[in-house]
């Protein structure tokens, strides 16, 4: 479709002018966005259709689905911000109301009126009722520090040595990580396939310096200590039938 020709708002009333200028503004911002939405379409298809398709993994082909989704959802969202909701009917959004599992920790947040006293002054409403909804919230990982203290103890009176309760045992002695921190870059790097180097600029966010080839010890060491619990279950597989 042929773009529009230019209109000259100097022909329109001052009045009117603001509310062209905002239908001009969305035409543009409508019509950038089915220019991003074409140029994924076609992306898409050569994804799916190229001569490389055969060869692309369902990962990467998934990859493809999600940009465009993306695409869409932005514009659907410009589309109801621009427009009144009254006169714009908006799309059905994929939602899990009413599934969040019982067991995550819920957080009640009361939003109460600015005023409850009533409007004909017979005093203050009382509550009827309420409203609930949820929505998922996510915290991103927290790091922390754990610091150990042993305190050393000694008798006033007598000098019988010192007592002091032994130290933690650590996985790698003397090492940064706890247990669950390497279990964290463990499964970051094997079940949600996150490279040590990216691993290592997502903790750079939070302040924390951590070189890729110590991340990549860690791994090691754990898969040092993993090796009998993978050794037992390999026999254990070894003995079944099937």
């Amino acid at each position: 479709m042929p773009d529009a020709p230019p209109i000259d708002l100097s022909t329109i009333p001052e009045s009117q002018r603001a509310a062209v200028l905002a239908v001009l503004q969305e035409r543009d911002a409508l019509k950038e966005a089915n220019r991003r939405l074409e140029h994924l379409v076609a992306e898409l298809n050569h994804v799916v259709h190229g001569k490389r398709s055969e060869k692309l993994s369902k990962d990467d082909r998934q990859l493809a689905f999600e940009d465009l989704e993306t695409a869409v959802a932005e514009v659907e969202t410009r589309k109801e911000q621009a427009a009144p909701s009254a006169t714009t009917p908006r799309r059905s959004r994929q939602r899990n109301l009413g599934h969040l599992p019982a067991g995550l920790p819920r957080i009640e947040r009361i939003i109460e009126p600015a005023n409850l006293e009533c409007p004909c002054g017979c005093g203050r409403m009382h509550q009827i009722g309420e409203d609930r909804t949820e929505q998922l919230d996510i915290i991103p990982a927290q790091l922390r520090v754990l610091v150990d203290i042993r305190p050393k103890y000694a008798c006033r009176t007598c000098s019988d040595g010192v007592t002091q309760a032994p130290a933690a045992p650590w996985l790698i002695e003397g090492g940064l990580p706890t247990e669950g921190a390497i279990a964290h870059v463990l499964v970051s790097k094997f079940a949600d396939h996150l490279p040590f180097y990216r691993q290592s600029q997502i903790l750079a966010r939070s302040g924390i310096q951590i070189d890729r080839s110590t991340l990549a010890d860690w791994a090691g060491t754990a898969a040092f200590h993993l090796g009998p619990v993978v050794d037992r279950l390999t026999e254990h597989i070894k003995s079944s039938g099937i």
